[in-house]
């Protein structure tokens, strides 16, 4: 295992910034080799930020009792006092970057450079422009030379803007992180699809920001996650309006619509027909082939 970090004044204590808008307090990498496993796990957090980029293998993330394989190319971000638990394995031959800290302007200038904060994957690609910043703010943090402080603020701006361009120019990559992503949903969307569905709750259940997601989805399956619940709502409901003889009140509950009146104007946009006459036309199709 490798190991090489910087910490603020040579101290490995993390502190909460009160009066700074924003401070450095440690950076530096991990490369497992030898290493079996590399854990972690801070049921507490800390009363720092941290950032770690998945610079080369996979990271196994604990969110909500629920195991997430991270791989390269992606990032977590972690607020303070936020519970932090996940492991490396050296068989995945795992490099990880990391930064942490803290300032009393940290959620302004994440904001500032639309880093998003209601998840904790960023999925920001591969970069050799990461590793170079997470090595200048380590090698600065080490050197402790005159005025460090100040250029390590301006060190990690500069990361979050490159973050910011990769994320618009790469957003999204077909990695497996998103296939398997994307999989999931369409798994979760076909099960659930007659329930009343929050694509921002979903998102946020799997540690991912809506709009990440949405532009996901869009990319890889063709159509926006609201538009694929709603083809799988009307496909059904064809399959009930053909065999079955349910009105259409109770068609309309069974695949999640409460309002009748409602589905059918849905129904008709998509089918063209009224679900009563598409019902009618069919039926009439039907006893012909009979």
């Amino acid at each position: 295992m490798y190991v090489n970090s910087g910490y603020l004044h040579n101290s490995r204590t993390p502190f909460k910034e009160k009066v700074r808008p924003l401070r450095i307090l440690s950076a530096g990498t991990y490369q497992l080799h030898s290493l079996p496993k590399l854990p972690t796990w801070r049921p507490r957090g800390r009363v720092d930020w941290q950032l770690i980029y998945i610079a080369a293998g996979k990271g196994h993330f604990i969110f909500d009792n629920k195991e997430v394989i991270v791989p390269a190319g992606n990032m977590v971000l972690y607020q303070p006092k936020e519970e932090q638990h996940y492991y490396y394995l050296g068989e995945d031959r795992t490099q990880v970057w990391f930064v942490h800290f803290t300032g009393r302007e940290v959620k302004k200038i994440l904001q500032n450079y639309e880093i998003p904060m209601d998840s904790n994957i960023l999925c920001t690609g591969l970069s050799g422009e990461y590793e170079d910043y997470f090595r200048k703010i380590r090698d600065e943090l080490v050197a402790c030379r005159w005025g460090y402080e100040e250029m390590l603020s301006y060190l990690f701006r500069e990361l979050l803007m490159t973050i910011h361009r990769r994320m618009e120019e790469n957003l999204p990559r077909f990695s497996g992180f998103i296939s398997q992503e994307i999989d999931l949903a369409k798994e979760y969307f076909t099960e659930h699809y007659n329930e009343e569905i929050s694509i921002e709750e979903y998102a946020l259940s799997r540690h991912v920001s809506a709009s990440w997601f949405n532009k996901s989805f869009k990319k890889v399956v063709g159509t926006t996650p609201m538009k694929y619940i709603l083809s799988i709502r009307i496909r059904n409901a064809q399959i009930l309006l053909e065999t079955t003889d349910y009105n259409i009140s109770n068609i309309a509950s069974m695949v999640g619509y409460e309002n009748e009146f409602y589905f059918s104007r849905l129904f008709k946009k998509q089918k063209g027909l009224s679900p009563a006459a598409y019902r009618k036309i069919f039926r009439e199709k039907y006893r012909e082939h009979l």
